[in-house]
């Protein structure tokens, strides 16, 4: 019995002893991420995520400091306590959508002549570069896509990407836009280096309006912080080359605010208006619509199309859909 009660004593010792350790850490406070800007012998100089600076010890058990590493400090004095394994895709990708479409050309309707301007500057050169390096010219880098909503600029971004097997990396303007000073550059940084990792890749950037605007002088530190990121992106597109099998396709409803700087050659320098479709043109949208669904044969398509001028290719497939909730 005495065997017994020393067991269970000494199993009840060690339950409370796990229940203290457990207790004081909760009572510890929570560590901070920061990243390492530069070393020196036991100090670093690290950034806390509010873009300060400092000069903060490191701890004994911490090796093989590198810059660039990303680290936990404590909170009262900033010492570094631990490095942390974190995947700078990952980052990334939490703002961008990745993907290879699957749109084929048959399935845009009306848009003839934007399509062939996108097959002359995207895909002749991911497909046969060599025929530039032949006549010793270099392709355009990007396209500007603009025109009203729902005219079948994203779809047709789509299915460039889609016609040249290459990656989609889909982004709206505003997600560049970071709380912090030098995060929204750091993103475009970072994409710019996924599509070249990803390559043959297309990057799509819907609203460029929120981050391309006409420059001003006098602003908040807000719109100093979008300027930053912008002249990142320029600096982006011009650091790459144009055979790099990167393009860049901008999309927006404002060209008129656009800043000129974008907009020259040599960066979105092919500019695709992609307007409200035609007569015909909505012919081709309402026949790729309901091209699956079951109507009857007796349907004027003439008095529909004269009905809805002044639509765009979205306001067809809605008128499409709705048909189709009232037959159900």
């Amino acid at each position: 019995n005495m065997n017994d009660l020393e067991n269970e004593n000494k199993m009840l010792r060690e339950t409370v002893f796990q229940l203290k350790l457990e207790v004081d850490r909760y009572r510890s406070p929570a560590l901070m991420l920061a990243e390492v800007v530069d070393i020196f012998d036991n100090t670093a100089i690290i950034k806390v995520p509010n873009g300060n600076k400092f000069l903060v010890n490191i701890s004994s058990s911490v090796k093989d400091l590198k810059t660039g590493d990303n680290v936990t400090v404590e909170q009262k004095n900033l010492t570094i306590v631990d490095k942390i394994l974190r995947d700078k895709k990952v980052e990334v990708e939490q703002f961008v959508i990745i993907e290879h479409p699957n749109v084929a050309w048959k399935e845009i309707g009306g848009l003839d002549q934007q399509e062939n301007e996108l097959k002359e500057v995207i895909e002749l050169p991911l497909m046969k570069p060599e025929l530039f390096k032949k006549i010793g010219i270099t392709p355009p880098k990007g396209v500007l896509l603009y025109g009203p909503p729902g005219t079948g600029k994203t779809l047709l971004a789509k299915a460039v990407a889609s016609s040249t097997k290459s990656t989609f990396i889909e982004i709206v303007g505003s997600e560049l836009v970071q709380k912090f000073i030098g995060e929204g550059a750091k993103l475009v940084k970072d994409i710019f280096k996924l599509a070249r990792e990803r390559a043959p890749s297309i990057i799509f950037i819907d609203e460029i309006d929120a981050i391309a605007a006409k420059r001003i002088e006098i602003g908040t530190s807000g719109e100093r912080e979008v300027q930053r990121t912008f002249m990142q992106f320029l600096a982006e597109i011009d650091g790459f080359k144009a055979l790099d099998n990167v393009k860049v396709i901008g999309c927006t409803n404002r060209k008129d605010i656009l800043d000129p700087a974008i907009l020259r050659p040599g960066r979105l320098d092919r500019l695709v208006e992609v307007p409200l479709p035609g007569k015909e043109g909505q012919k081709e949208i309402f026949k790729i619509h309901t091209k699956k669904m079951s109507l009857e044969k007796n349907i004027n398509t003439d008095t529909l199309i004269k009905k809805m001028q002044g639509f765009s290719g979205a306001d067809i497939k809605s008128v499409c859909t709705e048909a189709g909730y009232f037959a159900i």
